[in-house]
């Protein structure tokens, strides 16, 4: 709630600095749209921005990371659909779903569209204590997300963000509760235990 989003997330005005430096820069093959929700924006606002990265040579890869989809399902619309499918670029998107609950049945109707349109679809998650800090839960969130088409991703330990530290699970409980949970799955329905790091170029993953 602290971040300043306003100056992070430039709207179209804003977008050419970006491409400009992404084009000048060949090792970027992968670009990532994030928070805050990039899905957000209209669908054709989504559209004009992949065709420019479509113009860059070396960009191979789009990852939309969004929640939305988790919270109004009918954001998986035909116009969503339609540049997923029309795009030359290998699209990931990326859902943030915490619970099993999360995923009702209109959500699993939207997310298996998806999954048929041209594009690979992973889910994050966050451990959260008294939401979903067992291996049941965990386990009954990974079986409904694979029904959906959906593989798991990332289960992240808790940023320590003002205000949420009542929902923190601590490094040695979260081995505990994933090697439960590891011993219950096949490894492809067992997501990444990660933390951030402050001043780390990525996450750094939990063996467990």
């Amino acid at each position: 709630r602290h971040f300043p989003y306003s100056m992070q997330n430039p709207r179209r005005d804003g977008w050419q600095r970006a491409l400009d430096e992404i084009a000048e820069d060949a090792d970027t093959t992968e670009v990532i749209l994030s928070g805050g929700d990039p899905l957000v924006l209209r669908d054709r606002e989504l559209a004009e921005l992949i065709t420019s990265l479509e113009s860059i040579p070396h960009v191979r890869r789009l990852r939309i990371h969004t929640r939305l989809p988790v919270v109004i399902p009918a954001r998986i619309n035909k116009e969503l659909i339609a540049w997923v499918n029309d795009t030359a670029l290998n699209v990931v998107i990326v859902l943030h779903a915490n619970h099993a609950r999360e995923i009702n049945a209109s959500l699993r109707d939207k997310l298996q569209t998806l999954c048929a349109a041209k594009c690979t679809v992973l889910n994050q998650s966050v451990l959260l204590r008294g939401v979903n800090d067992n291996p049941e839960a965990l386990i009954r969130l990974s079986e409904k997300l694979f029904q959906a088409g959906v593989l798991p991703y990332y289960l992240h330990l808790l940023d320590k963000v003002q205000g949420a530290a009542h929902f923190e699970v601590g490094e040695t409980e979260a081995r505990h509760i994933m090697r439960e949970v590891a011993a219950k799955l096949p490894g492809y329905l067992v997501p990444r235990l990660a933390k951030e790091e402050p001043g780390q170029a990525g996450k750094t993953l939990i063996a467990f």
